[in-house]
């Protein structure tokens, strides 16, 4: 008597559907492990998305320099790199004149908000805000890293050399400031001078967990910002690369670097160069490490599952020693009764694979409705490859009760009680 692979599907289903409630428990274990590495896996593939999102738009042809490490705009740098020299402006036009594989160059001025206790404010009449940030740009900032604008334009060569009182302002400080839509022409009192809004940029399109910058950001001519803070040296250079040209121009821009600031052939860099590719794969290491730790939880998880479908899967070969004996007596073969249970085992473990996957779907959903800001999507590769996994988990632990129960003597078997 041969039995198909059919046949030996629906005798599994059946069995696993006769104990529902302990096939529920068995594979909770299962269930926990993949629900925890593809939520894990969904909200940091939402991560990733959105930040390759924000460092395109910065321009994927730029070689950003700064004194430091980390973003220009805070002072989470290392306490050894913040003691570097500045960057000095004047870089910028060294950069220009004599890098061969530079088309443009831009200078950014991070201003602080927050120095010696004393904290910046952007203000109109009834409404008062300290969630922003200012950076002075010289006009040619709308060609290196370009912007979408929501209303308005960027200030021009002419508004920067007469150190105007003009600004772009991000769409959320727009909103907030300005909530009828009708920036454009408008004033506000920024840090105790008035301002007038030539630009609204557009709502930014990526972002970390949801959030960019650009949205809540001041910028203003590079020259009106220095009139106005002397005393900040927190210059970024932006070296945006010809076609083809970036690696090329990363090297050209660090030996200009190291020649102005007169380093020995042996002195370590004394400042930072980046690109938007670098450090999105300094954000992959560290999602990466945090996926091993997903993995190393959802793996205990699958261990414990596995290790409960070994053990239900001996308690029904047990029990079920008389059928085993009986479809013996009838002609099924060895193969035959393995496949039984091994389809068994795997049903069990798919299903925990497939409510899993539910479950981790369902908080996915969950976190992006009630957290906006951090966005999360369901990787397919990561759907498919937790219920492979989850599926294997069955085989492999199913292994040695379905060949336990196809060695079982007929006769013995079907004397059993």
């Amino acid at each position: 008597m041969q039995i198909s692979a059919r046949e030996n599907i629906g005798m599994a289903l059946t069995a696993v559907w006769t104990n529902r409630f302990r096939s529920g428990l068995t594979i909770l274990g299962i269930v926990i492990g993949i629900t925890t590495v593809v939520t894990v896996a969904s909200l940091l593939s939402g991560l990733r998305q959105g930040i390759v999102v924000f460092f395109q738009e910065l321009g994927p042809d730029n070689v950003f320099v700064y004194k430091t490490s980390g973003d220009p705009s805070g002072n989470f740098a290392p306490p050894k790199e913040q003691k570097r020299r500045p960057i000095k402006k004047e870089y910028a036009e060294a950069i220009q004149r004599t890098a061969t594989t530079v088309d443009m160059v831009s200078i950014q001025l991070f201003i602080p908000t927050v120095t010696n206790g004393h904290i910046a404010t952007a203000k109109v009449p009834g409404f008062e805000t300290e969630s922003f940030s200012m950076v002075g740009t010289t006009p040619n900032t709308a060609q290196t890293s370009p912007k979408d604008f929501d209303q308005g334009r960027y200030f021009t060569e002419e508004e920067n050399d007469r150190a105007l009182h003009v600004v772009v302002i991000g769409f959320n400080l727009a909103q907030a400031l300005f909530p009828n839509g009708n920036a454009l022409n408008r004033t506000f009192m920024l840090d105790g001078a008035e301002f007038t809004v030539i630009g609204v940029l557009a709502k930014a399109k990526g972002g970390f967990f949801g959030e960019n910058g650009t949205d809540t950001q001041v910028s203003m001519p590079i020259r009106t910002a220095e009139s106005r803070y002397p005393q900040i040296d927190r210059y970024m250079i932006t070296a945006k690369a010809k076609d083809g040209m970036r690696k090329d121009c990363f090297d050209e821009v660090t030996g200009i670097l190291r020649r102005l600031r007169h380093l020995k052939t042996d002195d370590l860099d004394d400042f930072s160069l980046s690109t938007p590719d670098q450090i999105i794969q300094q954000f992959d290491k560290i999602t990466g490490l945090v996926g091993l730790v997903a993995i190393a939880i959802s793996a205990l998880g699958l261990l414990v599952g596995g290790i409960g479908v070994m053990n239900i899967m001996l308690v029904s070969v047990t029990e079920r020693t008389r059928e085993i004996g009986v479809r013996k007596a009838l002609g099924a073969r060895r193969f035959d009764i393995i496949g039984q249970f091994l389809f068994e085992a795997t049903a069990l473990t798919g299903l925990g694979g497939v409510l899993g996957i539910s479950v981790a779907v369902g908080l996915t959903m969950l976190v992006g409705a009630l957290v906006p800001a951090l966005p999360s999507s369901v990787p397919t590769w990561a759907v498919v490859t937790a219920f492979t996994v989850s599926c294997a988990v069955g085989l492999f632990f199913g292994v040695w009760p379905a060949v336990k129960a196809s060695r079982l003597d007929p006769v013995e078997a079907l004397r059993y009680e």
